[in-house]
Parts: structure tokens; C-alpha cells; sequence
């Protein structure tokens, strides 16, 4: 059918054509409302259900929308009368599903002598909705970019403050911001609900293992953290491989590592603890003099980061570190032996 051509036949009455406008008001969820220059109701058409009840011809906005809004829709209105700009307005309806919010769109009908005034209703409670779910996910946005940013600046500050060179300094920065990417890329995949514990040491193992037939060597509870906990646990293990991958067991190609993830206490309430257990049977060197950035993060940042609480020990021929992070940074979704 070619609807750019007029229909043949006989022209539709003026009932007709009103019956038509009508259903198409109906089938778009848009509401008409016509007041003469008192401001008194003279005819609607297609009103929501719950505000039927309230219309009253020759009423007026306070018998239809309640006192509050009425008030404040007829100011509005006088003032469209006597200048004749359109106007926007939105009410408020407490219904059985909830609130339901309508826009109305006013203007004036008539030239220097107006008829009356015209409203235009459609609802557009979906649309407020998603508007301020999006301006809630873009200030969540704005709060966790500024906390990386923090992060960021302080990885730069100490890394400098603990390199003696340039060139180091660029080495470590960039394996600690890769670390930090690493981390956050699970995060944003998750929709910014955190990161399960395996995917993330095994996210910051996967630039240093030196065999990929080889499992990495992760055990135990595979607890679910919140972001802040997979950002500073993603930090603490990267600067736990980095030292081994340098210096200690990796850099040897030996297996003698252990990542486990068990159940403990906290200050008398549910934690886990995340243990970091590496041997090596060789002399060993190492980057945890007692005021390296390294040490500082495992000891301090990371475990104030969460609540937690944090051991770190160096012997000759091992390396222990154990995290104990509190309820409120994780949950256990499902297991791995």
C-alpha cells in the first residue's frame, strides 16, 4: 500500500476524524486538556486512570492534580495567559505501583484575546528513572575514577621516592600500573561488582609464570571481592610475584609457591585469609628492606586499605605473607579445591 497518496473514497466526517485522533491519543499514552482563560476545566480527553476520579468540568487544577501542584500549575498558567510562552511543567502521583510522574506542556490558544490554555500530558516516569539511574552510575563513576587517580598518584610518588634511577623508576611504575589495569579490568567486567579471587592472582601471575602448561599455584576458597579488596589484594600480589619472578622462586623455574585462600577470624567476626607461602633453595636477594614501597604496601597500605590486618615475614630460604581481610570485603560465591 502507498500511504504517500491521498486514500480514495469519501472523505472522512469531522466525527470521524475526531473518533481517529482520539484512538491515536489513547495508543500514545498522551493526555489533553483544555481550560478557558479562568482557568477552568472545559474538556479532557484520554486522562491516566487515577486521575479520572478527580475531573470535574468547570473545576479547576487543584480538584484535578491536589492542592500543592494545583497551586503551583495555575501560577504557572496565569503566566502563560498573559504572556503567551509555553511552558513545561512535571507532577507527582502516589499510585498502587508507585509514583508515576507526567509532564505537561502548556500553551496559550488564541492571539491577543486567548481562548484558553492547552495541556498536553504524557508520562515519563520510565525516562526519570533512567535518568537518575544514569546520573547515580556516572557519580559512582566519578567517585571510583578519583579514588584510582589517588591510587595512581600515590603508586607514582613512592615509586619515586624508593628508585634511584629514571629507568627504574619507569620499570617498576609501569608494572605496578599494568598490575592496577590488570585488577581494574576484572572489576569493570564484573559491572564494577568486584573480582573472584582466582581470576585476579591469576590475572597477575600470567606476565611472570614461566611455564603456561604448568597450573599456577592457587588453592582453596575462591571468595568473591568487593573492588576496593581486588584493587590492594591485586597490589600486594604483584609486588609478592614481581620479587619472586626477580629474585626468588620463579626466576628459578622452581613451583615451590603457594597462594591459599582459607577461612579465619577477624576480630571475632568471619574473615578469610589469603597466604602467600614461597620457598627457595638458594641464596636469595630481595626488594623488602624495612622501608621499601614494596614492604610499605604489603604491611600497611593494603591491609588498612580493607580493615584487615596483614603478616609479612623473610627468612633465608622463604617468603611468608598472610592477609586477613574482613566480612565486609567479600563474599563466597562457590569453592575450589
Amino acid at each position: 500500500m502507498n500511504t504517500t497518496e491521498p486514500l480514495s473514497g469519501t472523505p472522512l466526517s469531522f466525527e470521524g476524524k475526531v473518533a481517529m485522533m482520539e484512538r491515536a491519543l489513547g495508543s500514545a499514552g498522551i493526555s489533553i486538556l483544555f481550560q478557558d482563560p479562568s482557568l477552568a476545566i472545559r474538556y479532557a480527553e484520554n486522562l491516566p486512570d487515577h486521575l479520572k476520579p478527580s475531573l470535574i468540568i468547570g473545576g479547576t487544577d487543584i480538584h484535578l492534580f491536589g492542592e500543592k501542584d494545583g497551586e503551583h500549575l495555575s501560577r504557572l498558567k496565569r503566566g502563560v495567559l498573559e504572556s503567551g510562552k509555553p511552558v513545561s511543567a512535571e507532577v507527582e502521583f502516589v499510585t498502587g505501583d508507585g509514583v508515576r510522574i507526567y509532564e505537561l506542556k502548556i500553551e496559550r490558544i488564541g492571539g491577543r484575546k486567548p481562548q484558553g490554555l492547552l495541556s498536553v500530558i504524557t508520562e515519563v516516569t520510565e525516562s526519570r528513572h533512567r535518568e537518575k539511574v544514569l546520573k547515580s552510575l556516572l557519580r559512582e563513576l566519578s567517585h571510583r575514577s578519583k579514588n584510582l587517580l589517588a591510587i595512581i598518584q600515590g603508586i607514582a610518588t613512592q615509586t619515586a621516592r624508593h628508585t634511584l634511577s629514571l629507568d627504574n623508576f619507569l620499570i617498576k611504575f609501569r608494572g605496578r600500573l599494568q598490575s592496577l589495569s590488570n585488577s581494574q579490568d576484572l572489576i569493570t567486567d564484573s559491572s564494577w561488582r568486584g573480582a573472584y579471587l582466582f581470576e585476579l592472582a591469576e590475572k597477575q601471575f600470567a606476565p611472570y609464570w614461566p611455564d603456561a602448561g604448568v597450573p599456577m599455584p592457587i588453592y582453596g576458597i575462591n571468595a568473591h571481592l568487593t573492588p576496593n579488596a581486588a584493587v590492594h589484594l591485586g597490589l600486594a600480589l604483584h609486588e609478592l610475584i614481581v620479587n619472586s619472578a626477580s629474585h626468588g622462586a620463579i626466576s628459578a623455574g622452581a613451583t615451590s609457591i603457594t597462594l591459599n585462600c582459607k577461612e579465619a577470624e577477624l576480630d571475632g567476626k568471619k574473615a578469610i585469609e589469603v597466604a602467600w607461602s614461597e620457598r627457595f633453595f638458594f641464596p636469595a636477594d630481595h626488594e623488602f628492606e624495612d622501608n621499601s614501597f614494596s614492604r610499605t604496601v604489603l604491611e600497611r597500605v593494603v591491609p588498612t586499605s580493607m580493615n584487615g590486618r596483614a603478616q609479612f615475614a623473610i627468612d633465608d630460604d622463604s617468603i611468608g605473607y598472610r592477609l586477613t581481610i574482613p566480612e565486609t570485603e567479600y563474599e563466597i560465591l562457590k569453592r575450589r579445591s
